[in-house]
């Protein structure tokens, strides 16, 4: 059986394409493969979570499961004066994500291979953004909403796109007895955007 996207190794044979599309006003282009997750088109999840995120200017930002890096490299854009670390488990993915920063020249950004939150152990930041892997299981998820809560800086935000369907009750369940301030901020097409603030 083939491995899903999140997986450290991929083992899926390379299927390189581009995708080419405008998110928050600025044209992107992005190199996506089998492997990873969305390879086809920009999830339409991280769509809607990437209209919503609201970040502050000069914000350190950390983009859980980044993916091939449309999340992280779109808060970068937003942020110019602020850094945004980009971490996932797939090393395809990772290699993605940095071929594509360099190609949309954005410098403002370091891509690393994470176990959930591994890589960044001991740092602290501003704002959180994930599209969690849904796949990976619901432990998986609520793990990366305890760590994210433990890497945040105090008045710091978490916002976080997952369909109903798929959980989001359950989801934000986790986040109010972590963070205490939770908030359904946007929904769309059965995505739930919700912003949790430490």
């Amino acid at each position: 059986m083939s491995q899903h996207y999140y997986s450290q190794q991929p083992d899926a044979r390379h299927d390189r394409r581009t995708i080419v599309t405008v998110l928050r006003g600025k044209s992107l282009r992005f190199t996506s493969d089998a492997g990873v997750f969305s390879k086809g088109d920009i999830d339409y999840g991280s769509r809607v979570l990437i209209e919503a995120m609201e970040i502050p200017e000069g914000s350190a930002v950390l983009d859980v499961g980044c993916g091939y890096g449309p999340i992280g490299i779109s808060a970068a854009y937003l942020v110019p004066k602020g850094h945004v670390t980009m971490i996932d488990i797939n090393s395809r993915a990772v290699e993605l994500a940095r071929e594509n920063a360099r190609n949309n020249g954005t410098v403002n950004v370091t891509v690393m291979e994470s176990d959930v939150l591994s890589a960044v152990k001991g740092q602290k930041f501003d704002v959180i953004v994930t599209n969690p892997p849904i796949r990976a299981g619901k432990a998986v998820v609520h793990q990366i909403f305890e760590e994210a809560y433990a890497h945040l800086n105090e008045g710091g935000t978490l916002w976080v796109v997952i369909q109903k369907k798929q959980g989001a009750p359950s989801a934000a369940a986790k986040l109010e007895s972590l963070f205490g301030d939770v908030e359904e901020v946007g929904k769309d097409k059965g995505y739930r955007i919700i912003k949790a603030q430490k």
